[in-house]
Order: structure tokens, then C-alpha cells, then sequence
């Protein structure tokens, strides 16, 4: 029983991994492709400088920072998309929770200090940042759901 818990979590873990994978993806693609895509990208930047401002250091670099907030992301995305492979229904968990992921990088920057969007909040860069975040649930859903059927097939 211990085994098939561990499993599953490692199911949910990896099919979280993937969701994060495909958003960050996604963002880096489009940023590198257009001046008028998101940029989720400097709001984690500015999350980290200010975390090492708070602790007294001076934030690194920007090349680092923007990697430090990509490893962030990743690592922080992996854990919330994972709870798409927590039960049935991982399609429309995976919708829910991107689709609340997306409205949540909409509404929550200014609310966190984060100031304003890079780009300004258009309706182009609603759209497309929520797209991304569901886009990513999608992702591991459909992870999830590909796991499972291995697993099942397999023992």
C-alpha cells in the first residue's frame, strides 16, 4: 500500500514537472519571439531581488536573477500542477487550476509588491498569460493521465 502512495505521488510529481515545463516553455518562446508577451520572467526577478534586500544582501546580477527565478518557477509550478494527479478528473483539475494560475499572475502582482506588469496589463497579455498557466495544467493532465495508463498496463 506504502508503494502504490508513493507511486502516485510520484505520478503527481513528475505530471506537475511537466505542466511547469510546458509553461515556462511556452513563456520563454514567446518573450524570445515578441516584445508583447508576458513577462512573469521580471515579476519572479523583482520577487527574489526583494527577498534579498529584505535579508540585508545585494541582489545578484540580472543574468542570475532571471535564472534563479526560472529555477523558482519551475520548482514552484512542478508543485502546484502536481495537484493535478492527485484523483480522477485530471482534465478538468488541470483547467481549474490553470486557469486559476493564469488569473492569479493577472490579479496578484500588484497585490504582492510586485508593482505593475512589464508589459502593462493589455488584454493581449491577460489572454496570453492565462492561456500559458492553463496550457500548463493541460499539460499535466495530460501527463498524468499517459503515467496512469502506463502504470495500469504495467502492474
Amino acid at each position: 500500500m506504502a508503494t502504490d502512495q508513493a507511486q502516485k505521488m510520484a505520478t503527481s510529481l513528475a505530471a506537475g514537472m511537466a505542466g511547469a515545463v510546458a509553461v515556462t516553455a511556452i513563456h520563454e518562446t514567446t518573450r524570445r519571439l515578441t516584445t508583447r508577451a508576458p513577462r512573469m520572467d521580471v515579476l519572479g526577478e523583482r520577487g527574489i531581488a526583494a527577498m534579498f534586500r529584505a535579508a540585508g544582501r545585494v541582489p545578484p546580477h540580472r543574468r542570475t536573477l532571471h535564472r534563479m527565478a526560472l529555477g523558482g518557477d519551475l520548482a514552484s509550478n512542478s508543485l502546484y500542477y502536481a495537484l493535478v494527479g492527485t484523483g480522477p478528473r485530471a482534465w478538468r483539475r488541470g483547467l481549474v487550476l490553470g486557469l486559476l494560475a493564469g488569473v492569479g499572475a493577472v490579479l496578484l502582482p500588484p497585490v504582492l509588491g510586485l508593482g505593475r506588469a512589464p508589459r502593462g496589463l493589455t488584454p493581449r497579455v491577460k489572454g496570453m498569460t492565462i492561456a500559458y498557466y492553463t496550457l500548463g495544467g493541460l499539460a499535466a493532465a495530460a501527463a498524468s493521465q499517459l503515467m496512469t495508463r502506463m502504470e495500469d498496463r504495467h502492474g
